[in-house]
């Protein structure tokens, strides 16, 4: 069996440009359903196991990310259908990696679902790095072009 392996180029600077405008855009999506989750439970006082409050934080971000990815779609002329089509299955993967990564972040440094202005900074640093390279070969591997 003849498996052909595309090498991929990691010193493209304009390809490293564009998936970290990606990368920062399904960080904004994902962040306002994160933190806007963490956010109502943290000033609420519901009382909710905290591992419970984590994994809804992250489902509310996968949708809020998808939202937005959507719409900047829809802004780029694609057809609804499409635009969700696209913003689900292309970066679907990035969102679940970003998310797992903001909130594994948040219970090492608060034991989880607590927002304070020391902590917010690390969890969007750790968000945008952990999806980084995989946005960046996503890129490079279906010939989107480093011009």
């Amino acid at each position: 069996m003849n498996l052909k392996i595309k090498k991929i180029d990691w010193y493209c600077s304009n390809t490293w440009i564009r998936s970290s405008k990606n990368t920062a855009w399904c960080l904004l999506g994902c962040s306002i359903g994160d933190f806007g989750t963490i956010f109502f439970f943290q000033i609420s006082n519901i009382n909710f196991p905290t591992l419970s409050i984590m994994i809804l934080a992250i489902i509310n971000g996968l949708i809020t990310s998808i939202i937005l990815e959507t719409i900047i779609l829809l802004n780029q002329k694609f057809k609804f259908i499409n635009a969700v089509k696209t913003a689900f299955g292309m970066s679907f993967i990035s969102m679940i990696s970003m998310e797992v990564a903001m909130n594994l972040t948040d219970y090492l440094l608060t034991g989880g679902a607590v927002l304070n202005i020391n902590v917010i900074p690390i969890m969007l640093l750790v968000g945008f790095i952990t999806p980084l390279p995989y946005n960046y070969y996503k890129l490079k591997r279906y010939n989107i072009s480093c011009h």
